[in-house]
């Protein structure tokens, strides 16, 4: 299976949480030490912070949540991919650039993730 495929998997795990409200089911996919960075809200740091930043988030959870990997590569146990997210509406949507690293079972989480907002701005 591709690195990009792999990571659509995982990602795929994400939308559907998302989807759903799962705040922890969201988290799941991020190392205990990842970090957020957002344009929608201040950083968050490890996973208990980005359960309570996806809490939010999904209170209003969209439906057509959307995120699509466009590149992917990796090298090691470090691995990386753009994806476009969007939330079905006219705000909301942009691109995530995210650093996954290796877990000791052989699978991948998001270390970092950098989310960039394509709205218009106000």
């Amino acid at each position: 299976m591709s690195i990009s495929n792999e990571l659509q998997e995982l990602w795929d795990i994400y939308v559907a949480a998302y989807r759903a409200g799962d705040a922890a089911g969201c988290a799941s996919i991020f190392t205990d030490d990842a970090e957020m960075h957002s344009p929608y809200a201040p950083p968050a740091r490890g996973r208990a912070a980005i359960e309570a930043l996806h809490g939010f988030w999904t209170q209003h959870a969209a439906p057509d949540k959307t995120l699509a990997v466009i590149e992917a590569g990796g090298s090691g146990d470090l691995a990386w991919s753009l994806a476009a997210y969007s939330e079905g509406e006219s705000t909301g949507n942009g691109t995530s650039l995210s650093v996954f690293q290796r877990q000791a079972g052989g699978g991948w989480l998001i270390r970092m993730c950098s989310l960039n907002s394509s709205d218009a701005a106000e």
